[in-house]
C-alpha cells in the first residue's frame, strides 16, 4: 500500500476540512554572542495577526534538546494545542544553564519573541522543571516586566535577596514539589511561607507520592499548569 506524501495530506486537510494540529518548529538565533536553540509550538490554525498567550519553558537536567522534546511531549503540547498557546522551550547554550551563564541571552531573546509573535498583553508565563524551575525564577527576578507568572515544578528563587524577591511581587508564583523530594520540599516550603509573609501571590502544592519528577503534572495532569497560566492573566489568588 502506498502512503500519502505530506503535501498531499495537507492539501486534503484543507479541501476536506480535516482538523489541523499545533506545529512545533526548531529555531536558533544568536544573542550576546551565544547561539540559542529553541522549539516553538504555535497553535493550530495559527494567525500571525492574532494575539496569543505564551509560555517560556525550561527542561530539567542539563537542559539539552532531548530534555526539551521530553518536556514538550509530557507537559506542554497537549494543553497548548487545546488552549491556543504559543510555547517556547529552550535548550541550554554553551554558556551554561539558564540560571548560570546561559542567562545572558535574556532579555534580548524575549524582545525577539515579542517582535516575531503577537503575545497577549506583551508578557509571558515562565515555567520549568528542576533546573528549569531554578532558571524560571532566576530569569523572572532578573527581568520582571516581561512576566505574568512563574512556575517551578519543582523550582524556587536562588540568591533570594530583598531586591530579587521584590522583583517577583507583581507575579503569580506557582511552586509544586513531590512529597518524597525531601530536600527540595523543605527549601520550597520555607520560601513559599516567606513569600506569603510578604503578601505575595503564591500557590504551593505538595504532590502526594511523587519524587523529584512529578508524573501528576504530565499528560492530562498538565491541565493544572495551564489553569494557573490562565488564572494569572486575570489576577491570581494567594
Amino acid at each position: 500500500m502506498k502512503t500519502m506524501k505530506a503535501p498531499l495530506l495537507i492539501l486534503l486537510s484543507v479541501v476536506l476540512g480535516l482538523p489541523s494540529f499545533a506545529a512545533t518548529t526548531l529555531k536558533h538565533d544568536e544573542f550576546a554572542g551565544v547561539n540559542l536553540y529553541y522549539k516553538v509550538i504555535t497553535p493550530k490554525d495559527y494567525d500571525a495577526g492574532k494575539e496569543y498567550p505564551a509560555v517560556i519553558a525550561f527542561p530539567g537536567g542539563e537542559q539539552t534538546m532531548p530534555m526539551v522534546d521530553g518536556m514538550i511531549a509530557r507537559n506542554l503540547k497537549l494543553e497548548a494545542e487545546k488552549r491556543g498557546y504559543i510555547v517556547v522551550v529552550c535548550s541550554a547554550t554553551v554558556a551554561g544553564r539558564f540560571y548560570e551563564g546561559g542567562a545572558k541571552v535574556f532579555p534580548a531573546f524575549l524582545d525577539k519573541l515579542l517582535a516575531d509573535y503577537k503575545i497577549r498583553g506583551g508578557k509571558f508565563h515562565i515555567a520549568g522543571i528542576s533546573n528549569g524551575g531554578l532558571s524560571s525564577f532566576h530569569i523572572a527576578a532578573s527581568h520582571p516586566t516581561y512576566f505574568w507568572s512563574v512556575t517551578g515544578f519543582p523550582g524556587y528563587l536562588m540568591n533570594a535577596t530583598d531586591e530579587r524577591i521584590d522583583a517577583l511581587k507583581g507575579m503569580c508564583l506557582n511552586m509544586h514539589v513531590g512529597q518524597l523530594d525531601q530536600a527540595w520540599l523543605d527549601t520550597m516550603q520555607k520560601q513559599s511561607l516567606m513569600f506569603r509573609d510578604k503578601g505575595m501571590k503564591v500557590r504551593f502544592t505538595i504532590e502526594r507520592g511523587q519524587g523529584h519528577v512529578m508524573t501528576t503534572l504530565e499528560g492530562a495532569g498538565a491541565a493544572r499548569l495551564f489553569d494557573q497560566f490562565d488564572e494569572a492573566m486575570k489576577g491570581c489568588g494567594k
